[in-house]
């Protein structure tokens, strides 16, 4: 009794066909793949270390904020 029968699965199948219609599974079969490839792309890269953002070319003087006078004189 442990495993479902073939006509568990064939109702299974039907009531999923009445919720979401033929064309929508095929839409989502491929929705799924496209999804499970790319998540397999990203995890086969090799640098998957993210960049300190000190060490981006052309950040540095974004990141940091400029000083005046009277914060040169405190420090």
């Amino acid at each position: 009794m442990g495993a479902f029968s073939i006509w568990h699965w064939l109702v299974v199948l039907a009531v999923i066909l009445l919720i979401f219609g033929p064309g929508r599974l095929g839409n989502l079969g491929k929705d799924l793949g496209k999804s499970i490839k790319e998540f397999r792309e990203a995890m086969s890269e090799k640098n998957v270390t993210p960049t300190p953002p000190d060490k981006i070319e052309g950040q540095a003087s974004q990141t940091s904020a400029p000083v005046n006078e009277s914060q040169k004189e405190k420090v």
